[in-house]
């Protein structure tokens, strides 16, 4: 009986990261070139639901022979919670970790979302987006005066090849623009209580796709003039290779 427990737990093991590993290949054979887009997708996920959710008005289902109110503030909170713990598990599974970015995220979830639900008291979760925003802010701004690459660089350099100084500028750029969205999240929840959610959904949304947008137009210069500097070096190294081989030996 011991070694038949053991050997069950073996194979239980076992099937669980072939299981894991199949999601992975899948989801790689699916998204071959569109992985990190998905990935962005995917993160905004529970946001969406919570927002479906929050519009729906409170009425009785029953799932599973329980009854359960669906609709409101208190409900899209559990939803929240329940997707979130459902996404960020399946990057876990698929990439065996999850990023700083979203780990922050997913422990403010938990964290706000719980209080939310045992207090019943919605203005515990207004505060969770300034606060994450706000932590956001300062790793940006701590990172600009420790020793080594910035947030910013540390998260793109694989991508971009910029100036110390521009890395320096952007990082600062990140860390006011977190800044300003926790604020700004802050003062419409507790102000405009009636659109509150729907900001928290797409006003930071497009915050962040503004500040995105401006962004690419600052580093555009810079990323033409490093093309332009790898074209002439290698123009360069073709002539010198020429005059080289056409040289008798």
């Amino acid at each position: 009986m011991p070694g038949k427990t053991s050997e069950l737990k073996y194979i239980t093991i076992d099937n669980r990261l072939t299981y894991a590993l199949f999601i992975r290949v899948l989801f790689a054979k699916l998204f071959p070139q569109g992985y990190f887009y998905m990935k962005q997708f995917l993160d905004y996920i529970p946001l969406l639901c919570f927002l479906v959710v929050y519009m729906i008005d409170e009425r009785i289902v029953s799932v599973f022979g329980y009854q359960y109110t669906l609709g409101g503030i208190f409900s899209a909170t559990e939803i929240l919670f329940a997707t979130s713990i459902l996404v960020y598990g399946t990057f876990f599974i698929i990439n065996r970790k999850l990023s700083n970015t979203q780990l922050i995220t997913l422990v403010a979830v938990i964290v706000f979302c719980s209080f939310t639900i045992i207090f019943r008291s919605e203005a515990i979760l207004k505060w969770k987006a300034p606060v994450v925003n706000w932590i956001f802010s300062a790793i940006f701004l701590v990172s600009h005066f420790l020793k080594g690459k910035p947030a910013i660089q540390r998260m793109l350099d694989h991508a971009l090849t910029l100036p110390d100084d521009v890395w320096m500028k952007l990082n600062l750029a990140w860390a006011g623009c977190f800044l300003f969205l926790g604020c700004i999240n802050l003062f419409v929840a507790f102000t405009f209580h009636e659109i509150w959610v729907q900001f928290k959904v797409f006003g930071s949304l497009g915050i962040l796709l503004a500040f995105n947008i401006a962004q690419a137009f600052y580093i555009a210069k810079y990323i033409d003039e490093d093309d332009d500097g790898t074209i002439e070096a290698s123009d360069k190294a073709k002539i010198d290779t020429d005059k080289n081989s056409s040289q008798p030996t």
